[in-house]
């Protein structure tokens, strides 16, 4: 499983942080949770990609060749992802574009 160090700079442009106390915290809740907090940042936010820790599991599924970024992290920046969300730091990151 790859872990993903949470820094400012490997993320698109707005990188917000959020520290969730529950330890039934799953990927619906954070995925709900991103969600909200996008939303309440930019009314159109759409949902471009996201990654799980636990699990190692990311969304979408795409290949992209050798680099040093996660597949889902480039996909979301070729389609101008510019809103991060990250949960618990790197436990569940979800990547917006803000439109």
């Amino acid at each position: 499983m790859m872990h993903i160090p949470s820094k400012f700079d490997e993320f698109p442009v707005d990188h917000i942080k959020l520290q969730i106390k529950d330890p039934d915290l799953d990927i619906a809740k954070a995925k709900d949770l991103a969600k909200v907090k996008a939303r309440q940042l930019n009314k159109d936010a759409m949902l471009l990609s996201w990654y799980c820790r636990k699990t190692g599991e990311f969304s979408p599924k795409f290949e992209c060749g050798h680099t040093h970024k996660p597949p889902w992290v480039i996909f979301a920046e070729a389609r101008g992802g510019n809103l991060t969300i990250d949960i618990n730091d790197g436990e569940y990151v979800f990547i917006y574009l803000k439109l």
